[in-house]
């Protein structure tokens, strides 16, 4: 719960924390049934590559038992099934909002995978998972942090739901850290990136709204310290494209 005059970061506004779960439910809700297509168009398809980069780091184990949280439409399930094939596993696809999950549950891609690797599909809330403690070899989170109330509430439920020896991984939008590319990026930011929303997914807010988020969202080293104030050990993060994205990496010990 959130106290009555606690406040949110919702893009550029501050909002009352209590109202933030549904002020983004509404943004993936306008988005879900075009959420990949715009990724691609957003990230001109590299958004690809950081979750092949995501999935390489985490190199997950056959046989293990995955919580991928913010994960509705399936891309970060996908690679880990497709590197188990038939050795076999299991990933719990976790995400707040009904329509990103039916967005996910439809993808053709699912039918195509090995019947060793099975999967749950869970309507849940990052703050307060609906999964068992010390339950999971590993925990992903791409591109649904930044989106949640408390990012130290989620963190420590990561931290909670995952067994001793597991991982933590997230890949996450960040700061970019290359001179000149960061003045590219904000223009591709806050011009290109709503008037794409508008033409193909006809809402140019809920991608103002994105892109806002994105510079609202702590830089790399600062995030790095939450995730070891959560309880993680052995915290490192790698940049991607310059850190227009970034992938943290923690582990319970």
């Amino acid at each position: 719960m959130s106290a009555p005059d606690e406040t949110a970061s919702f893009g550029f506004q501050d909002i009352p924390a209590a109202d933030k779960a549904g002020r983004v439910k509404g943004v993936f809700d306008s988005v879900a049934s075009k959420y990949d297509l715009m990724n691609d168009l957003m990230s001109a398809g590299v958004h690809r590559l950081w979750k092949d980069a995501m999935v390489d780091w985490l190199d997950p184990a056959p046989g293990g038992d995955i919580l991928d949280v913010g994960g509705g439409t399936g891309d970060i399930a996908l690679r880990i099934a497709r590197r188990w094939g038939a050795k076999g596993g299991h990933v719990s696809i976790l995400d707040i909002n009904h329509e990103m999950l039916k967005a996910g549950q439809k993808r053709p891609d699912f039918a195509k995978l090995d019947p060793a690797v099975t999967f749950d599909w869970i309507c849940g809330d990052a703050e307060r998972l609906p999964v068992p403690s010390a339950s999971k070899d590993a925990y992903t989170i791409a591109f649904c942090i930044r989106n949640v109330t408390h990012i130290d509430r989620a963190l420590a439920e990561a931290r909670r739901v995952l067994k001793p020896g597991g991982r933590f991984l997230c890949l996450e939008f960040s700061r970019v850290e290359v001179p000149v590319l960061d003045t590219l990026y904000d223009l591709w930011s806050f011009k290109a990136l709503p008037e794409i929303g508008a033409r193909v997914a006809g809402d140019a807010e809920s991608y103002r709204y994105l892109a806002e988020s994105i510079r609202r969202f702590p830089p790399q080293k600062e995030f790095a310290r939450m995730i070891e104030a959560a309880g993680f050990e052995q915290v490192k993060h790698r940049n991607l494209t310059g850190g227009i994205a970034a992938i943290h990496s923690g582990w319970v010990i």
